[in-house]
């Protein structure tokens, strides 16, 4: 069988690309064509349709991304930052249906943290290990000797009376035009509560702001190993084909 493909689906883009298993590398170009205005799961899906025509030879199952809860049925939960209609639905039936193959749906950042557990740098990590995405919001994933736990959620815990995303994110530090130093004290601040919640043995920092990350990673003041990302940008479309395949 040709190699997986994993779709990212995100709020400005939506990108394709398959990826070799064994390495965990795109196997060919990565696609992307922008997230339609209104973002409906019909709209959404002919984006996707229209890039897996790119890759004509596949015929392979798909993984795809969702940024919301998504259920074990495949049945999206939440839809923080996309159109409202997502909720309730069954991505796995209905892209399934409009790309004409099997498809399997999980979070964004439950694909970041499957991706860094098999091919990034909490591979063969024991114990409980915590990703985190900054960006937009703050995505999050639990891992447990490697095996997902999936729609964890952490960016919304409340911090000091206020939901923690909209304080810690990227787009808090963009949007306040925060130092890296002022932002990394609102950093310690998020992963202390994490340390003292979850207990964990390795907290992994990814996201779009992860190739800036020596400009704030030695600020976070806590006691647990802390260490950013690998595979950054290209997490979500591992992630999403090593779960197609593994479905």
């Amino acid at each position: 069988m040709a190699d997986p493909i994993g779709i990212d689906f995100g709020g400005s883009g939506i990108k394709a690309a398959p990826v070799d298993l064994s390495t965990g590398e795109f196997s060919a170009e990565r696609e992307r064509i922008d997230t339609p205005e209104k973002s409906t799961p019909k709209a959404v899906a002919k984006v996707m349709a229209e890039l897996l025509e790119r890759f004509d030879d596949s015929t392979s199952p798909v993984g795809v991304t969702i940024p919301g809860v998504v259920r074990a049925n495949g049945v999206v939960a939440s839809a923080a930052n996309i159109d409202a209609d997502w909720i309730g639905t069954d991505a796995d039936d209905l892209l399934a249906n409009e790309l004409g193959r099997e498809v399997h749906a999980i979070n964004d950042a439950d694909a970041a943290g499957l991706a860094e557990a098999r091919y990034g740098v909490a591979h063969h990590r024991p114990g409980l290990v915590i990703v985190t995405t900054l960006g937009t919001g703050i995505g999050s994933a639990l891992l447990y000797d490697g095996v997902l736990i999936p729609n964890s959620e952490l960016g919304h815990l409340e911090i000091e009376g206020h939901d923690a995303e909209k304080r810690a994110a990227n787009s808090a530090r963009k949007g306040e035009d925060l130092s890296w130093e002022k932002w990394a004290g609102r950093l310690t601040t998020y992963y202390r509560t994490l340390e003292r919640l979850f207990s964990p043995d390795l907290i992994v920092v990814g996201g779009g702001v992860s190739k800036h990350a020596a400009e704030y990673m030695h600020l976070i003041d806590i006691d647990t190993e802390i260490i950013s990302a690998t595979l950054r940008n290209t997490a979500g479309i591992v992630g999403a084909a090593a779960l197609a395949s593994e479905r």
